[in-house]
């Protein structure tokens, strides 16, 4: 589900951190000023950042929030700066600050804070118009700021939130959203999402005199998630809805990204499934891609572990203990000088499930839910061991529906011991085999049979003939949306088998906002919207095809159609009598008098068939 679940990341500077007053990132050409110089200020009283998108990437329904922690002021040259501690953000940094002193955090002084600060500041310039380098990843500043928003997290404390109506375009084509009217000040941002768990990397910039209008460019630190189903009807393709008949192969996929890794020496990356006990998961079809636009990897079976049942709220776990070495190597004629690949390639894992006989007892609403998330490194201090994020559970469905058929005479009464069998072609070749059940004949799809869908593979050893009971019922279980044909290959006693097969059309509507699902909406009426079924019935009576076309009726609910197949009761012939006046007389009559008699009869009876002579 792209937009669902909002993707949780930090917003981070171009090379990451500023340590002061330096520029957060590049400013792209549409948005470049002259820089004041050493002794201009800016002739504006407020400030604003400027949020700038990947290329290709929207920001529209993202929210951001702001933590102005310092508020700043420059001297009037521009050869001093100053910085006042934001007392709703005060306890944080002097719980921080004061363990660094070995201070109780009420006995901290707020220049202390600063102080303590600017000893994490590698890069210092004097000046408030000097240009600052930027703090590394891998700096004591850079942890400090992860612990600072951490805390910040565990003492409720909130900010400013924007939510992104609109956009800017730049001439490259990417999105930005401007934050105005801001106090000048140093500002923590982050990105509001869902992600659970999550280590911040946030963002500090500072808005001042000197630099009124800041830059910073969104960088994915933690991945996202994203699972599809797909359904093989009209098209469709990968979505999070589908429907399929019992015994087919139900294919499934996870979409995620490759997150920056940098800071990390081996970083852990596991998706945890959960699947509805009517769907089997077949371990061998699991297969991992990465890829950019330059290369196409494919994890080998030692790279990767398959663990089924790890826990009670788990299927099973597709486990990579250390994504980063694998992307390091694979992509090591692109390594920087920290000897790192570059970042952001898309990782993409598909596998198999069967739709299995659990299915046959809960047909329609509310289907079968399949729910993943991620697991993943969130904290290089822990060396991409011990500590970990998760992503929210991204779910999708799959239905499957069932035909209930009644045989019966045109005076009501039940036909027992009529036979069927179903096909998926009006040919009937393809028979779609079935097995007997407890509550009727369940669908033996061929995928389980080395055949495709309706196609190939071997005839299953218990595959049956279907045929009526006692009350001319019986029902089919675990079929798909779409075209059957229903065969009679043997009528009950004394009625005329249809000569032609049923056509059957089941038809299942779903919303069209099928990239939308969200846990257990199956049971209601957001996603599985209408269920109807027509057929076509053609029998031979009065010299001549007989064809029916009907709605038939159909329970959403259990995902049910009700068929009724009726037999018209056929007339006798007519009958020719022979008058006993006629009869032979006697055994004894000779052999000529018996030649006659029977010439006697010929010609009544040739007399008796013109009428104007009766």
């Amino acid at each position: 589900m792209y937009l669902k679940n909002r993707i949780k990341i930090a917003i981070l500077l171009a090379a990451l951190f500023t340590g002061n007053s330096a520029m957060p990132c590049p400013i792209p050409k549409a948005l470049a000023k002259e820089k004041p110089n050493s002794h201009d200020v800016a002739d504006t009283e407020t400030a604003s950042i400027t949020v700038v998108a990947n290329e290709g990437q929207s920001l529209i329904g993202k929210q951001f929030e702001l933590f102005k922690l310092f508020s700043v002021e420059n001297a009037v040259a521009g050869e001093s700066i100053n910085y006042t501690l934001n007392p709703a953000y005060a306890p944080a940094l002097k719980k921080l600050v004061g363990f660094q002193l070995d201070i109780e955090p009420d006995k901290v002084h707020e220049y202390q804070v600063i102080d303590y600060i600017q000893t994490l500041n590698h890069h210092q310039v004097d000046g408030a118009f000097t240009e600052q380098e930027n703090e590394g990843r891998y700096s004591a500043y850079r942890y400090f700021l992860e612990e600072l928003r951490e805390e910040m997290k565990n003492q409720n404390m909130s900010g400013e939130v924007y939510t992104v109506e609109d956009t800017v375009v730049t001439d490259s084509g990417q999105e930005m959203f401007i934050i105005d009217d801001l106090d000048y000040g140093y500002y923590l941002t982050d990105e509001i999402t869902g992600n659970a768990g999550l280590h911040q990397a946030s963002a500090l910039i500072m808005v001042s005199t000197s630099n009124p209008d800041a830059l910073v460019n969104i960088k994915s630190d933690y991945p996202n998630l994203i699972k599809k189903i797909h359904e093989d009807d009209n098209g469709i393709g990968w979505n999070d809805i589908a429907d399929y008949e019992i015994g087919q192969t139900v294919p499934y996929k996870y979409e995620s990204n490759i997150p920056n890794m940098s800071g990390y020496h081996s970083y852990y990356f596991a998706f945890h499934d959960r699947m509805d006990k009517a769907l089997s998961f077949d371990e061998s079809s699991v297969r991992i891609e990465i890829y950019d636009d330059w290369k196409h990897y494919i994890l080998s079976e030692d790279e990767y572990s398959v663990i089924t049942e790890p826990d009670e709220d788990t299927t099973f776990k597709i486990e990579i203990s250390n994504l980063k070495r694998i992307i390091d190597r694979e992509w090591s004629e692109e390594l920087n000088s920290n000897r790192e690949a570059p970042y952001g390639q898309q990782i993409i894992v598909t596998y198999n499930a069967t739709l299995n006989d659990k299915a046959s007892l809960d047909t329609g609403r509310p289907g079968f839910e399949n729910t993943v998330r991620l697991e993943f490194s969130n904290d290089p201090d822990f060396d991409g061991q011990g500590k970990t994020g998760f992503t929210p559970w991204d779910t999708v469905v799959c239905f499957t529906f069932k035909l209930n058929i009644q045989k019966i005479n045109n005076y009501q009464k039940p036909l027992a011991n009529a036979k069927f069998r179903l096909y998926i072609d009006e040919n009937c070749e393809n028979e779609v085999y079935v097995k007997e059940a407890d509550n009727g004949y369940t669908v033996i799809n061929r995928d389980s049979l080395g055949g495709n869908d309706h196609t190939g593979g071997e005839v299953p050893d218990e595959a049956v003939e279907m045929k009526s009971n006692e009350d001319g019922l019986f029902t089919i279980i675990g079929l798909d949306s779409g075209t059957y044909y229903l065969k009679e290959t043997d009528s009950p006693d004394g009625y005329r088998q249809l000569e032609t097969p049923i056509i059957l059309h089941i038809k299942a509507s779903y919303t069209s906002h099928r990239d939308d699902y969200g846990a257990s909406d199956g049971a209601t009426d957001k996603v599985l919207k209408q269920f109807t079924a027509f057929a076509q019935i053609k029998e031979f009576l009065h010299l001549s095809w007989d064809t029916e076309n009907c709605l038939l009726e159909t329970d959403i609910e259990d995902g049910s159609v009700n068929l009724t197949v009726i037999n018209t009761v056929l007339k006798q012939l007519p009958a020719t009598g022979v008058d006993s006046s006629l009869m032979l007389f006697g055994v004894s009559t000779s052999l000529a008098t018996l030649s006659i008699v029977i010439v006697l009869v010929k010609k009544k009876k040739k007399v008796n068939s013109d009428e104007d002579n009766i």
